[in-house]
């Protein structure tokens, strides 16, 4: 139900959506060709809180019509594995399911709206 709603959302996305990651949102957003993205973020991690900041200003920026699934780097080991994450901070983005850039530990908000932006 919760893929269905947000399914629902990135259908009619018009601007920088921020939630939390599960398997079924990352997979619901995949599956119907939709931009998205993954931020691995770690509470204790200076640079994730600054990327944090970043994204909560971009928050309803109609230029980013997006989803930015938020990813508990400490718990998530298995999805860590899979996608070869060695850091937190860590920024995959995703056309669909075909990644289109990743990036690591930035905090300047052009480029990383650029980077969010290699979804569209």
């Amino acid at each position: 139900l919760a893929a269905l709603a947000l399914l629902l959302t990135l259908g009619s996305a018009q601007a920088l959506n921020i939630q939390p990651y599960s398997p079924a949102a990352l997979q619901a957003a995949q599956q119907a060709g939709q931009p998205v993205a993954l931020h691995f973020h770690a509470d204790w991690c200076p640079t994730c809180r600054a990327q944090e900041k970043v994204f909560q200003s971009l928050k309803g920026d109609a230029s980013l019509p997006l989803t930015l699934l938020v990813v508990n780097y400490d718990k998530e080991r298995e999805l860590k594995r899979a996608l070869k994450v060695r850091a937190q901070s860590t920024l995959i983005v995703y056309r669909g399911s075909q990644e289109t850039r990743r990036s690591g530990g930035e905090t300047e908000a052009a480029v990383l709206r650029d980077v969010l932006k290699s979804a569209l």
